[in-house]
């Protein structure tokens, strides 16, 4: 097929998904099909295109200096000619762009490709930059496969770009030219390109950073057995090791190093989130400037230390399997690459697109609904799922009483044992069913044991229809075996205490979510990293909330915090007490943690500031 008859054939399946609920055709790449479903859940435009932009940024970034040089040379290479370079930041922001033709960089500047926008895919669509950062990988964007129309007129290859030390993505090279023969090309160039920058971030790395992967490749190079390398700003897992941790793993498992770290080598027992023990044998790693971190050992303890909960992350119902894929699943408005995290989403994805009906369990908060709605989306069905609460009150307290009437057991069904209108049987079978649709019952345990024959009896109505059925419950129903035989799979999602791995990216999630327009400021994040976060996602949401609707500037800064997020207490404090530490906390910020102008302003000793700092865990950011 000639390049002009393919364009045409994906300019028509582009038409017709966005004007049907049904997935893009075969004749679509795969990664473009799943970039169109993600680009129309976000309700991207097609015929404009509406970016955030953010003049303020540092311009002489690491990733920036690594970059000018390769930068400095393509743009002596490609003068003349109709091909762009950009760089973008790890989130999308441009950060430079250089272009051999005048009639390219006006059209550029006309869909706003250029520094101090952002071209991530939550914001343009499918394009180049977007895909490779959001499936970390290389990407490439023909013509009409992008999504908006504006950008139709040109190709686009990215790739992005991986600190060689940490592994960790930094940001993105991108080729920009217009429509043409030269795919393969670019390609290959930008590939190149990216190594290049790649290979200079390296050679820029600090001597600690280079200390610490020495000692992990001499440490991997032979065996396989499990290996973290933990440094103050790096950590260093690999694949034997990064499948059995969670993010809340990795901060136990640095605490223990720091604790065993005043010895040569030494070995220890270390208790892990989900119930496992690992032994670590944990070693010193020294650097030209003295400690670099710490290499550890780990030995984990299969056999489970107590019995493995029904319904946990990955599991299937008796008789299924439970699976080891932790690799990403970027649901669309979900975020997190934590290992336990990505098993239950790609759980979840599987379950929406094959009919799989689910439960999901799960501590209040932690986003079980929101996983349901997204798997849903991802699947590539138009319709929004219908949401029924058995714990809402027009149900009665017991989750089956018809409103306005006393609950009885005989009345719960009228004639031919059909549920009385009001009732939840009732809700449920009434909700639109068929294959597309979603019904999503939250609170399962609300359901009682009178209740839950007429409730398992609806929901394996909807199912046998087509419909694509799921439930949400933080612990055993009371109709526990009458309703849980309604589900064939089910998963746990993992309170955010265990995956505070996630936290840079729930922020930048929630952030988006909000329409707060704003970003995090790094001096944030270790403030929220030591939380316990009882309320998980949802108590972050509404946290993040506040403070970009309080903020001062462009960026969410600790001062924006509740004072409660500035301290680490142990115990819970009287009124007296949390007033006493908020006034604190609120006098060290505007005093920009000047202890004794604070002490000045408050009308107190600066040893008492020190005294009351101790005793109610309050630490400021390491810039004050």
């Amino acid at each position: 097929m000639d390049s002009t008859a393919r364009e045409r054939n994906i300019a028509r399946a582009r038409l017709k998904f966005l004007q049907s609920a049904e997935p893009p055709a075969s004749v679509v790449p795969e990664k473009i099909r799943d970039s169109w479903q993600r680009s129309k859940h976000w309700g991207i435009g097609i015929d404009e295109v509406t970016v955030p932009y953010q003049p303020d940024y540092d311009r002489e970034s690491r990733l920036m200096r690594a970059a000018t040089p390769v930068l400095d040379r393509l743009e002596r290479t490609l003068a003349g000619s109709d091909v762009c370079v950009i760089v973008t930041d790890r989130k999308g922001w441009v950060r430079d762009r250089r272009v051999g033709e005048l009639r390219l960089s006006a059209h550029l500047d006309r869909v706003k490709l250029a520094p101090g926008f952002s071209y991530a895919e939550q914001f343009v669509g499918t394009n180049g930059i977007g895909m490779a950062l959001e499936e970390r990988r290389s990407s490439m964007v023909l013509g009409t496969e992008h999504f908006n129309e504006r950008l139709q007129k040109v190709s686009c290859a990215a790739s992005p770009i991986r600190n060689p030390i940490s592994g960790r993505v930094e940001g993105a090279i991108n080729l920009t030219c217009w429509n043409g023969p030269a795919g393969s090309l670019m390609a290959a160039l930008v590939q190149e390109a990216a190594d290049d920058v790649e290979r200079m971030l390296y050679e820029s790395g600090t001597t600690c950073e280079h200390a610490l992967l020495e000692a992990f490749r001499q440490a991997t190079h032979y065996g396989c057995r499990p290996v973290l390398c933990l440094g103050q700003d790096l950590l260093l897992a690999n694949s034997a090791a990064a499948g059995r941790l969670t993010g809340d793993d990795h901060r136990l498992l640095h605490e223990a190093a720091a604790e065993l770290g005043h010895a040569p080598r030494t070995r220890r027992r270390v208790q892990l989130t989900g119930g496992r023990s690992v032994l670590v044998r944990c070693r010193r790693v020294d650097g030209p400037a003295g400690k670099a971190g710490y290499l550890l050992d780990l030995t984990f303890d299969d056999a489970p230390t107590a019995e493995e909960p029904r319904g946990t992350a990955g599991s299937r119902a008796p008789g299924g399997s439970r699976g080891g894929d932790t690799r990403p699943c970027p649901l669309p408005g979900l975020a997190g690459a934590d290992p336990a995290w990505n098993t239950v989403a790609r759980t979840a994805a599987r379950c929406a697109r094959e009919r799989v009906p689910l439960l999901i369990y799960g501590e209040a908060g932690t986003g079980k609904a929101a996983l349901a709605r997204a798997a849903h989306a991802f699947a590539g069905t138009a319709s929004a799922p219908v949401v029924i609460d058995a714990a809402d009150p027009r149900y009665g307290a017991d989750g089956a009483t018809a409103p306005n009437r006393p609950y009885n057991a005989y009345e719960a069904t009228g004639p031919d044992d059909a549920p009385l209108p009001g009732s939840l049987p009732y809700a449920l079978r009434s909700a639109p069913a068929g294959p597309g649709r979603a019904l999503v019952l939250l609170h399962l345990d609300a359901v009682t044991t009178a209740r839950a024959p007429a409730v398992a009896q609806a929901l394996s109505a909807a199912a046998a229809r087509g419909t694509w059925t799921v439930a949400t419950l933080g612990r055993a129903p009371e109709g526990a075996d009458t309703l849980l035989r309604c589900f064939a799979e089910a998963v746990t999602v993992p309170p955010l205490r265990h995956r505070l791995a996630d936290l840079p990216a729930l922020v930048d999630a929630l952030l988006r979510r909000v329409g707060a327009g704003a970003e995090c400021s790094p001096e944030v994040l270790p403030l929220l990293r030591r939380q316990d976060w009882p309320g998980n996602v949802r108590q972050l949401e509404s946290v993040l909330r506040k403070a970009a609707a309080g903020r001062r500037t462009y960026r969410v800064e600790p001062r924006d915090l509740p004072p409660s997020l500035h301290a680490a207490g142990h115990r819970a404090l009287s009124g007296w007490e949390t007033a006493e530490r908020d006034t604190l906390v609120a006098a060290l910020l505007e005093a920009d943690g000047n202890k004794l102008l604070a002490a000045q302003r408050l009308g107190i000793s600066r040893t008492t500031v020190y005294r009351k700092m101790r005793a109610y865990g309050i630490t400021l950011p390491a810039h004050h």
